[in-house]
């Protein structure tokens, strides 16, 4: 069965850096764009970012557009999420998302920013 697993997540502080992964198994992962999304407490779940299939085009969210990058590598079936110049508000668990005729989703990654 289709499995995403991200990793990546944790504590970093006001300015720093994370990379997150998504490790996809189950199904084609080359056929499917692939997206991040968040969802802070209390709030929607939220696009962050999302990839096609090939991974030429990509897309943000203005809240994170010029400090988070998308990547994927499909040799290696696993979508990125490489977070720059972190701020207390990215904090969220964040959830990579497969889709095309299906839709998959990963159990989540928490991120915290803090001092």
């Amino acid at each position: 069965q289709a499995q995403l697993v991200e990793s990546g997540g944790g504590l970093v502080q006001p300015g720093g850096s994370l990379r997150l992964s998504c490790v996809v198994s189950g199904f084609t992962f080359s056929a499917y764009a692939m997206s991040w999304y968040r969802q802070a407490p209390g709030k929607e779940r939220e696009l962050v970012a999302s990839i096609t299939r090939g991974g030429g085009v990509t897309d943000y969210s203005d809240s994170v557009k010029g400090r988070f990058t998308i990547t994927r590598d499909n040799a290696k079936n696993t979508a990125y999420l490489q977070m720059n110049s972190l701020r207390p508000e990215d904090k969220a668990v964040y959830y990579c998302r497969a889709f095309s005729a299906a839709r998959y989703w990963g159990q989540g990654a928490q991120v915290t920013v803090s001092s």
